[in-house]
């Protein structure tokens, strides 16, 4: 590095510190934000982001600046948009929550990182916490950063507790894109350029209960064993698919059958999402390992692990605490302050029973648009505010997004099904934006059919 080059990011650094102290951008800062954001994605980001961007929406430099609190967020240039994205499920206590950001700003004063080996009592309470709102005997807590880091630690960890190597994982399923991770995953586009991934993984037909205990019965009758079945109870980037009753109870007999760990990823489906605090309480079912994340960080802080039953701790874990998983900000001070303060205003305000009754009247007024409109809107599906609208096919579902984006609501297709667009807004929307937000569907509908 050179001292030019040296003095130079020196001086971008203090003026995006001014940026982001500003109660106020100028219209300088916005031409020169824009301007400098566009050369750095080509340059410095991937060239590829740009052109990605312009596919679901009408300005491919959008730039996201500022929220207020609830479903609302606004753009570096001010504009206000109704926010039905969520983050894929980050934002469901809503936008800048200030409940939950006080909490998190006076951790930030008192000790924003830990000192790693030292007993970090905000974790503890986590982890408590944690044991108590989560369904059955779960109680053993391991947090990480990110989705794709909670399946690591759960296949893992799925492995030391049960002895087995094989995986039954679902076609369109989403968990992750690291290597462990990325093996799971049910979508050829992510997978093929990276494989072989781990070896020992079958996919079955997500819903197909006999599917599944015929490839765990086949693996073993040849001296195979199978460490671990690893499923949504919702498939989120599947494009929102809800399996048949019933199923996940026998899929959790059929792992009891044959000594397989049940692997529930409700990273996307956890903590009130659906109009049930967890999908798999719902269902009736203790799985042998819960992945959470997404909404237990409150919109502020990434916080993402796994949750399993106390069999599952081995003496190899007892002897060796860091052996399944260890990030270096894993439970760190703000994490753990964002997720109990999380915990406590889901809990506080019943947010499961609010998704669901605000779940239910959008299904109502969008199952009403999709009769007017079953050419174009062919299917909706889905519970509580975590909602799919099926469109007939990809370009279309483009074209629908561009339509949503241009009248001032956000949203974006399923990554595994993109003839589905999402819709998943925060527990606070107001009835008043649900209104709204189905006004902007049906007139994009419309646009669409001329």
């Amino acid at each position: 590095m050179t001292a030019t080059n040296k003095e130079l990011g020196l001086e971008i650094a203090k003026r995006v510190e001014g940026y982001i102290q500003k109660d106020q951008l100028s219209q300088e800062d916005v031409d020169t934000i824009l301007k400098e954001s566009e050369a750095n994605y080509n340059e410095n980001v991937n060239p590829g982001w740009l052109p990605y961007r312009e596919i679901m929406s009408t300005d491919p430099m959008f730039s996201e600046w500022s929220q207020r609190e609830g479903e609302f967020f606004s753009d570096v240039k001010g504009t206000e948009f109704i926010d039905c994205l969520g983050g894929f499920g980050i934002f469901l206590a809503g936008h800048k929550n200030t409940e939950i950001m006080k909490t998190v700003h006076a951790q930030l004063d008192r000790y924003p990182q830990h000192s790693q080996d030292l007993v970090n009592p905000l974790q503890g309470y986590f982890s408590h916490l944690m044991g108590l709102i989560t369904p059955g005997d779960l109680q053993a807590v391991w947090p990480t950063n990110g989705g794709t880091e909670a399946t690591e630690a759960a296949i893992k960890l799925s492995k030391l507790a049960t002895g087995g190597k094989w995986f039954i994982s679902t076609v369109n399923a989403y968990h992750g894109l690291s290597t462990g991770a990325l093996s799971l995953i049910g979508n050829a586009d992510y997978r093929s350029p990276f494989v072989p991934n781990i070896q020992q993984v079958q996919h079955v037909k997500y819903g197909d209960a006999e599917q599944m205990e015929n490839a765990i019965a086949n693996l073993q009758s040849v001296g195979e064993k199978v460490a671990a079945v690893i499923l949504e109870p919702i498939q989120g980037e599947g494009g929102i698919i809800i399996p048949p009753a019933g199923y996940l109870k026998k899929v959790r007999e059929i792992c009891d059958k044959y000594g397989v760990a049940m692997i529930c990823d409700e990273i996307q489906t956890g903590l009130g999402r659906t109009g049930a605090l967890w999908r798999t309480e719902a269902e009736g079912i203790v799985p042998d390992i819960l992945l959470f994340g997404k909404a237990i960080g409150g919109g502020c802080m990434p916080l993402t692990g796994i949750i399993a039953r106390p069999w599952m701790v081995t003496e190899a874990l007892v002897e060796n605490p860091t052996l399944v998983s260890m990030p270096t900000f894993g439970g760190n001070p703000l994490a753990m302050s964002a997720g109990i303060a999380s915990i406590r205003y889901i809990l506080e305000n019943d947010i499961p029973q609010l998704v669901k009754e605000k779940g239910e009247y959008f299904l109502k007024k969008l199952n009403e648009i999709q009769k007017k409109y079953p050419e174009m809107l062919k299917e909706v599906r889905g519970t509580g505010l975590m909602i799919g609208l099926v469109l007939p096919d990809m370009d279309i579902m483009h074209d629908f997004c561009k339509e949503m984006f241009s009248r001032k609501v956000m949203t974006s297709a399923t990554m595994n099904d993109v003839t589905v667009a999402r819709i998943e807004p925060c527990a606070a929307i107001s009835y008043e934006s649900i209104d709204k937000v189905c006004e902007v569907i049906e007139e994009s509908i419309k646009a669409l059919m001329k």
